[in-house]
């Protein structure tokens, strides 16, 4: 199947699975690397962790992004 015909063909799919295909190509050209992979999952994991126990204050991303513009303006 020609490059041209395969695209056609993906882009008459709905777009969860389009999704899908491109989350499996962008793999191929970046592979994670399973050691990065592990401590994301590891940091993640007790994020929830000091969440749960009430150790951190969450802090609504509407406030983060504000944060953020004032301090990209300085």
């Amino acid at each position: 199947m020609k490059t041209k015909e395969l695209i056609a063909e993906i882009s008459d799919l709905p777009v969860e699975e389009r999704a899908r295909i491109a989350d499996q190509i962008l793999k191929t050209l970046n592979a994670p690397d399973p050691n990065i992979e592990s401590a994301w999952i590891q940091k993640v994991e007790e994020r929830v962790e000091e969440y749960e126990k009430g150790k951190v204050d969450l802090v609504p991303a509407r406030e983060v992004f504000k944060s953020l513009r004032d301090i990209t303006k300085e």
